[in-house]
């Protein structure tokens, strides 16, 4: 008898799992990817759970395996995985303070840091956009491997100014350090939340911090990686392979590079790279290429870095404008 109730209970537990949507069962097959939501109480997100709470449930329906890591538990008691370093009323520097500590002892593979609210209401607001910049610097440099996604903060009530002089002064110094090779992604997070979304003019209600889950969402995915999963192979149908990659996001536009490689047996003298944007925008601004067209985009290399040897690698970067989410699709790459 207690075989046989063993058995049927084996076969109810199968049968439950064969139940299981997709999304989950490949989440349950695949190695956790660690993130850390940084920043202060609006990562912290009181008893809703913050943005947290949204968006770790678009992440797991889209069969994605991650983990929040942190310190700090906080949450519904219900809400799957509540980790996380948002510490009420900190400040950039503080939190500067102790991120060393929290990035040997997690291994965050992403960062999503909304942080410099405190700041606007301190003794030194004009400050902030420099103490943000030697934060991102510690960060990267001891975990240059990582994925920092960036904010810029949402509105307060009573100190707009203040929040529209610090993103306006941090977005053009991350942009510089996502060019100058860094795993920085800059997030237009300000228009996520509207004020009428804060019912203490700081902390968004459930509505706001949903929204703000979305700009988190749609940023993670235009990084190929940072979610699990590896970056989409480079392309090509000549002996140069070409690898985009979204580098940082705006409301209105996106930052982009693409690495063009050689990985054919002979030295290339020069390389074409074409790729496809969503409709309605296009390329503002080049550098390392001379751009031509909007649908494909096609990047010609310029004289410095046309000859590339056996093995070796260059990269081009550009600016896009217009609507829709930032989308890098697979390139192309012939030579010459």
């Amino acid at each position: 008898m207690k075989l046989a109730k063993t058995i049927a209970g084996v076969l109810a537990a199968c049968a439950v799992l064969g139940a299981a949507p997709a999304g989950a069962a490949a989440a349950a097959t695949a190695a956790a990817v660690p993130i850390m939501p940084l920043g202060d109480s609006i990562t912290q997100g009181g008893s809703i759970g913050g943005y947290r709470l949204d968006l770790g449930a678009k992440l797991r329906a889209d069969g994605r395996a991650i983990d929040f890591v942190g310190s700090l538990a906080d949450g519904p008691a219900g809400m799957p995985d509540r980790n996380h370093e948002g510490h009420p009323g900190w400040t950039i520097a503080q939190i500067d303070g102790s991120v060393s500590g929290w990035l040997t002892a997690f291994h965050p593979r992403t960062i999503l840091l909304h942080i410099g609210t405190n700041d606007m209401y301190g003794s030194d607001p004009a400050g902030a956009p420099r103490r943000l910049s030697a934060l991102v610097d510690r960060i990267t440099g001891q975990a240059p491997d990582t994925e920092l996604f960036v904010a810029t903060i949402i509105p307060i009530r009573f100190a707009d100014p203040a929040v529209r002089t610090f993103n306006a002064a941090i977005a053009p110094d991350l942009r510089a350090k996502a060019a100058a090779g860094k795993r920085v992604h800059l997030v237009d997070m300000y228009p996520s939340a509207a004020v009428s979304d804060l019912p203490d003019g700081i902390h968004p209600n459930a509505a706001g911090y949903s929204k703000m889950a979305t700009t988190w969402y749609n940023a993670l995915k235009a990084v190929p990686g940072s979610i699990g999963g590896d970056p989409p192979p480079p392309t090509g149908d000549g002996p140069c392979t070409a690898t985009p990659r979204v580098v940082g996001s705006w409301n209105g536009g996106f930052q982009g590079e693409v690495t063009v490689a050689n990985g054919g047996t002979a030295a290339l003298t020069g390389w074409t790279v074409r790729f496809t944007l969503p409709g309605g925008q296009s390329v503002t601004r080049i550098w390392g290429g001379t751009a031509s067209g909007t649908s494909p985009v096609t990047v010609r290399n310029v004289d410095y870095n046309g000859a590339l040897g056996t093995g070796t690698s260059t990269t081009f970067g550009f600016l896009v404008s217009g609507p829709g989410a930032a989308s890098l699709d697979a390139a192309t790459c012939t030579s010459p």
